[in-house]
Formats: structure tokens, sequence, C-alpha cells
């Protein structure tokens, strides 16, 4: 029996340790800015002034888009200025933009065509760039709560420990997505650089949908993006859990991998 791992193991492997380093940095910096943010909020928090009040004055479709709930605590800070902004929409965007390119890039510089030259069937390559992905998805939600809590308590506050556990948590559902529709597209467009505005572009845009359809008549229609299923403010604020969302967004997840696998079987890579 052949000890050599599965090739979808082995691509996932590959992937992940090439951008070993590259995760490091973005765990680094995502961190660095959240302290940054939390450096502020003593400041903000003994100015008297009444910051509910002041976010209250915001438009309707700009207090959903944000998922404005309160800022005058810890957590509704935390939501509002870090992760209904960078955790929720640059995070997902710059994963979505990430896996955008893996597949679409391999095709257009013909790395491709020698990694099919081995026994490795279409459906290990989709598998295993998506795996590739996975542990930055990890590294980011487990050293990001324990960065928030050390940040937190420096600033002479306390936050819930299980609230923060469960945003990110809950996260990863969400992170996995955008994942997903990124490696989607990379099997639906043969350039890199196009793959990946597409994808970027495609999570933008279902963003402001389900921000602009919240506030109308039509807010089921904004069910759609990844983004209607999972909310920081309701999770940090008022420790509201929708595990119902993580599901639609594992099995969406789940959905667009399986549309890659059957779009990259049938893909034409030499035209």
């Amino acid at each position: 029996m052949s000890d050599r791992p599965a090739p979808w193991l082995a691509i996932a492997r590959y992937e992940a340790a090439g951008r070993a380093r590259g995760s490091v940095v973005l765990t680094g910096l995502l961190s660095g800015f959240l302290l940054l943010f939390l450096a502020f909020f003593p400041s903000m928090s003994s100015a008297g002034i009444d910051l509910d009040a002041y976010v209250e004055s915001f438009p309707p479709a700009f207090q959903e888009a944000f998922g404005i709930i309160s800022i005058s605590t810890i957590e509704g800070f935390l939501a509002v200025e870090f992760y209904q902004f960078a955790w929720l929409l640059l995070v997902g965007l710059y994963l979505a933009y990430l896996s955008g390119g893996t597949i679409a890039g391999d095709v257009a510089s013909g790395r491709m065509d020698l990694t099919l030259s081995a026994p490795v069937a279409r459906r290990d390559v989709v598998f295993g760039r998506f795996l590739g992905l996975v542990p930055l998805v990890v590294l980011l939600n487990v050293v990001l709560p324990i960065v928030a809590y050390v940040g937190v308590l420096a600033v002479g506050e306390t936050i819930a420990v299980e609230r923060l556990a469960a945003v990110h948590a809950l996260a990863v559902p969400y992170h996995l997505c955008c994942v997903a529709l990124g490696i989607a597209v990379s099997t639906l467009v043969s350039r890199a650089g196009i793959a990946q505005r597409v994808a970027l572009g495609g999570l933008f845009a279902l963003f402001m949908f389900e921000s602009l359809a919240a506030s109308s008549e039509y807010d089921r229609a904004g069910s759609i993006s990844p983004t209607a299923h999972y909310d920081p403010s309701a999770i940090l604020v008022n420790a509201e859990y929708d595990v119902v969302g993580a599901g639609i967004l594992l099995a969406a997840t789940a959905a667009l991998v399986l549309l890659a696998v059957l779009r990259f079987r049938r893909a034409d890579l030499a035209g």
C-alpha cells in the first residue's frame, strides 16, 4: 500500500505551505488593525458624547449596511469599527479575490497542464485548491479572538468570552463560502486577473444588494448574499447566534465547490 497522500491532500498541503508566510503577515496586520481601534475606545467612551444618539442620526440604509446597533459599549464599538467592516467585508473580499486566481491562474500560465499530466483528477485539483485556503481561514479565526480579548483587557474593559468565540466560530462558514465563491469563479473564467475581479466585485455587489434590500419590502431577496447570514453586531451586542445561517453558508460552500468541480471537468484548457 502506497504511503503517498491522496492527490487532493498533496495539492492542499502544497497550496497551504506556499501561502504560509502571507497568512502570517495578514494575521499580523489584522491584529495590529484591531488593536489600533481598541486603543481609541477609552478616549471615546470618556469624552461625554452620546455615541448611540450620534449613530442614530445616520441614514437607515447606512446603519443596516454596517450593522450598527450600538457603539457606546465595547461590544458595539468592536462590531462597528472592526467586525462589520474589516472582518465581514474586507476579509471576505480578500478571500474571494485570492481564491479567484487559483485555478484560472494556473490555466493561463500553463502550469495546469503540468499538474494534470500526473495521475491527478480534475476534481482533486478543485478540492486541493479549496482546502489549501482553509488553514488561512482557521488561522485568522483562532488568532484574532485571542488578540481581541487581550486588547479589550488592556484598555480596561471586559467582554463576554462566549460572544467573542461565537463571532469567530460563525465567521468560519462565511469565510469558507467566500473562498468557494472565488474557486467557482476561477473555473468559469480563464484569466486570473479577470476571475479575481469578478469574484471580488460579485461579493461586493451581493453585499450592497443585501444592504439595500434589507431596508425595503424585498428584504428576503437579500438572503442570496453570504453577508445576510453572518451578523457580527447581532452576535456581539445581542448574543444572537444564527446557527441556521451558518448551516446555509456551509451548504452554499458545498454547492459552489461542486459547481466548480462540474465546470472544471468540462473545461477546455486548450481553448
